[in-house]
């Protein structure tokens, strides 16, 4: 089997896989992804794919991942994973699918607007 490889984007990170046979590695950044991640529920996010198809043991997984924060991240490489494992056979669609996890979600930052301090607050008013 060759390397496949996918792009998952979440916020403002994203998330760039290339998945290969193996014994489950998943390496992101050039290291190991539960000392990349420091919680156990974004271990289980990054999981989740794999968990669902039970496939867990069966590939590995070298990840780049840029912007945004741990979670954004996490997010955006459970996308990819899913985007990958889809690639590989399309009968692992409908599962993930069912699941949510190849939907991307398109909420981003909106921006701050002038005359405001945020982009939808309003700075104090008082009527007096």
């Amino acid at each position: 089997m060759e390397v496949i490889n996918a792009i998952g984007r979440r916020k403002s990170a994203i998330a760039r896989v290339y998945l290969s046979e193996g014994k489950g590695n998943i390496t992101v950044n050039k290291r190991d992804y539960k000392s990349y991640f420091p919680s156990d529920l974004l271990h289980y996010v990054v999981e989740q794919p794999l968990n669902v198809l039970k496939v867990k043991d069966k590939y590995d997984i070298k990840v780049n991942l840029t912007g945004g924060g741990i979670t954004g991240q996490a997010e955006a490489l459970r996308l990819a994973i899913a985007r990958a494992l889809v690639k590989i056979s399309a009968e692992n669609k409908p599962p993930l699918k069912a699941e949510g996890f190849m939907t991307r979600d398109p909420r981003e930052v909106e921006r701050k607007k002038p005359g405001r301090p945020k982009a939808r607050k309003r700075f104090q008013f008082s009527k007096r």
